[in-house]
């Protein structure tokens, strides 16, 4: 059964141009390197919510739980919480579509 890996966050202010740097360069093939497929990316035009929400597909419960305990994932992840704040992740049941 495939999974889906929801990330939402905010964008540190004054740190926007370093973090959309990142995001190009390192976070998107980072995650793609890792064997998630990116799906999904929102963002926030108006309201409150997180004003970045990104969706990632993987086969399984066991990938996904793989992939979130490599040492690649915790240094991918801790590079993109030094530009973003109120970060949060949640696994859901992947029914295709938008998905919170």
């Amino acid at each position: 059964m495939a999974v889906k890996l929801i990330m939402s966050w905010d964008i540190t202010p004054d740190r926007e141009r370093e973090y959309f740097e990142f995001v190009v360069r390192e976070f998107i093939p980072g995650v793609q390197h890792l064997g998630l497929e990116l799906t999904d990316a929102w963002a926030t035009a108006y309201g409150n919510q997180p004003q970045i929400m990104v969706g990632a597909i993987s086969r399984s419960k066991t990938q996904i739980s793989q992939v979130l305990q490599s040492e690649d994932w915790q240094s991918l992840n801790n590079k993109l919480l030094d530009y973003v704040l109120n970060y949060s992740q949640k696994i859901v049941e992947a029914t295709g579509g938008f998905q919170f």
